[in-house]
């Protein structure tokens, strides 16, 4: 089914409302964590391939000040997480999605009352100096270099991962946007099966090979990887706020949560979702981790610090627990 209006909606607001911007408006003030002595045990994330260098740092940082706790993180695509929890049944405290819509279509209400939105991203082409063509593209040309005959690209599975239907989106704005009704058709015939991985960063590993020249990534992970990257105009690399209704030209089939069923997923900007599980194994641990996640001077600057924008503060759907009073404010449309 299609994505509901609302939500649509949502990110539009959140993106567009400059108050909401890192560095402008009220601040959500975290209530203090549990004592070090009182958390002990493993805290199990489900997270997006592209979280997974920030979540080390925050990882890292949380266990120095509570030693007795251990946090476990399991990358895959965003969709991928999700099924995990949906359908494999898999004990997981803390779900961490490249788009916070996952969390709408596949765990809220049923898994989790709570979608913290959070952090913010764009598309861009990585490659390496060994990449043909790398001393010519540029964000203008890009397009023709891709398919140019000898030319390898990759990206991720749209049914695994939100990077790989946002990858077929900007192929389709693309087409807008350069006025060639062909383009999408061109880009998406060129990149065969064997150059499509469950998750973008699986990517990285074949540019390093040289067996892809060029892969649509993140931009923070291509910062995080040292990787040299092709920005994109921000009519079609879905990171721009200004361009939301543009983006919405743009949709995108996928596998739903039951056999034959499809879901239509259309252009918005990126916006990255949180949740804690309803059946989270460790909660008092994993309440505390994603207080520090949420906090201005813990998680939140780790983010930026390793290239991705950040919602401050974070914005929520849903209904928060207790416990995580104050990490976030009302999403406009959850008001």
């Amino acid at each position: 089914m299609a994505r509901s209006k609302w939500l649509v909606g949502v990110v539009i607001a959140v993106l567009v409302l400059g108050s909401l911007l890192t560095g402008c408006g009220t601040k959500a003030q975290a209530p203090a964590t549990t004592p070090a002595q009182e958390l002990t045990g493993k805290v199990i994330i489900f997270n997006a391939g592209s979280l997974t260098e920030p979540l080390k740092r925050m990882a890292q940082e949380f266990e120095a000040k509570h030693p007795n706790v251990k946090i476990e993180m399991e990358a895959s695509g965003s969709r991928t997480a999700a099924k995990k929890i949906t359908e494999l049944k898999k004990p997981c405290d803390i779900m961490a999605s490249a788009d916070y819509e996952v969390i709408e279509e596949l765990l809220r209400p049923q898994y989790t009352d709570n979608n913290i939105l959070f952090a913010r991203n764009e598309l861009v082409i990585a490659y390496t100096p060994k990449s043909k063509y790398a001393n010519e593209i540029n964000s203008d040309n890009w397009y023709q270099i891709l398919l140019r005959p000898g030319v390898n690209y990759g990206r991720s599975d749209e049914n695994a991962d939100p990077c790989g239907y946002r990858t077929l989106m900007c192929w389709q704005l693309a087409s807008k946007f350069y006025n060639d009704p062909t383009l999408y058709q061109k880009l998406t015939q060129n990149c065969p099966a064997r150059n499509i991985r469950p998750k973008s960063v699986e990517l990285l590993a074949l540019l390093e090979s040289g067996a892809l020249d060029y892969a649509f990534e993140y931009k923070s992970v291509a910062e995080q990887h040292k990787l040299k990257y092709v920005s994109l105009p921000p009519q079609i690399n879905l990171g721009d706020m200004k361009y939301a209704d543009f983006y919405r030209q743009a949709e995108v089939q996928i596998k739903g949560s039951e056999p034959g069923k499809m879901v239509t997923y259309k252009g918005t900007p990126i916006v990255y979702g949180v949740t804690l599980l309803k059946d989270a194994p460790n909660k008092n641990a994993a309440v505390a981790f994603l207080k520090f996640m949420l906090s201005k001077d813990g998680g939140l600057k780790i983010l930026q610090e390793e290239g991705q924008p950040v919602l401050d503060p974070p914005l929520y759907l849903g209904t928060l627990p207790p416990e995580l009073a104050g990490v976030a404010q009302p999403a406009p449309a959850n008001k």
